[in-house]
């Protein structure tokens, strides 16, 4: 029996893209118009793809579903519990002190631009601080510690739904044999996107943990105040790439700035720049080997484009969600070119290769 004509057989090339083009923009305005209810659902995936291997690590072993899942989830709730308290206090006296830094800050600026004036500098104060507001550089500070606290504002629905989706992993695979024609296929393809996405997951949590343990460590022996908030920034903004850990330094090296001086600041700087290079570019490109599958352009293009979409969650989630869209299109034929265009180019992919 032969197989169905393909719906888009009879179709010019011309207006499959033109459908494919509109489709695209259709999703990408409903994504964008419901980012209340996707955020928490992508999070909520964030946290599954993560949890996943353990549990299906406990069901190998013999444990079953009944047991294994609640350990896990158990696991998935402390977790929350213990983020919701660190960053609720932190958010709590850093907010608090938060008009003292700005004040002192304000001062550094006033004190730093009489010293410039002093030395003969053609500088007009008054138009300087017309355009330059010292204190305001604290109060972005403030704002993204408040917008941390904001992504664990849905907890209990993130949570609600990373345990459907666990209760539903170990089914899936049998769902997607039942409905589509070709299981092997399809299947593999699935496999495919969840090792390569899981994969980079593990990487970068377990990279961005060890970034966060060692910024932690380091501000608290330069005396800076709320080490493990910035520790917790740290972590959570090395999974959004090429910036994430720049926009992280920022607001540890102002207060370094000042509460302790110019000497802590520099001291603050030059161990983020360390710990940076040693992971970033040391560490996780060993660990990656081939690396995530996409030229650095398109990395830094998903980020602006997710970030655009959905927010600061879509800069976090960027990488993994093009990696499933960079598969997907490659297991077609008619958009296989894109999926080529996305990728690295050949060189960079065989020196990877050659390096793992």
């Amino acid at each position: 029996m032969s197989p169905p004509p393909s719906p888009t057989a009879g179709r010019p090339q011309p207006v499959n893209a033109l459908l494919a083009v509109a489709a695209f923009v259709v999703v990408v305005a409903g994504l964008k118009s419901a980012v209340a209810i996707a955020n928490p659902f992508l999070l909520a995936l964030f946290v599954s793809i993560i949890f996943a291997p353990p549990l299906f690590a406990l069901q190998s072993r013999g444990v079953p579903t009944a047991i294994a899942l609640p350990v896990v989830i158990v696991a998935v709730i402390v977790i929350f519990l213990a983020l919701g308290a660190l960053v609720g206090t932190s958010v709590t006296g850093f907010t608090e002190a938060l008009p003292g830094y700005q004040a002192r800050l304000s001062e550094m600026g006033e004190a730093a631009l009489a010293n410039l004036e002093s030395l003969g500098l053609p500088l007009s104060l008054d138009e300087v601080r017309n355009r330059l507001d010292a204190g305001a550089a604290m109060g972005m500070v403030g704002t993204l510690v408040a917008g941390l606290g904001g992504v664990l504002t849905n907890t209990l629905l993130i949570l609600l739904t990373t345990t459907f989706m666990l209760l539903e992993a170990a089914a899936f695979k049998s769902k997607l044999a039942a409905i589509v024609d070709d299981p092997d296929a399809s299947l593999a393809r699935f496999d495919q996107v969840r090792s390569s996405v899981q994969r980079y997951l593990a990487i970068k949590t377990g990279t961005s943990l060890a970034t966060g343990v060692l910024v932690g460590v380091w501000l608290l022996i330069v005396g800076v105040d709320f080490p493990l908030l910035w520790a917790l920034l740290a972590f959570l903004l090395n999974y959004v790439p090429n910036i994430g850990s720049v926009i992280a330094s920022v607001p540890a090296i102002l207060l370094a700035t000042v509460q302790l001086g110019w000497g802590a600041a520099g001291l603050t700087a030059a161990g983020y720049v360390a710990i940076n290079v040693a992971i970033g570019s040391g560490i996780e490109p060993r660990l990656m080997g081939r690396g995530t599958g996409l030229s650095t352009l398109v990395v830094f293009v998903s980020l602006v484009f997710w970030g655009w979409v959905l927010g600061p969650v879509g800069m976090l989630l960027s990488v993994p969600l093009t990696m499933t869209a960079k598969v997907a299109l490659e297991a077609n034929r008619d958009t296989h070119w894109v999926a080529v265009l996305l990728g690295p180019s050949p060189a960079a992919a065989e020196g990877h290769g050659e390096a793992a």
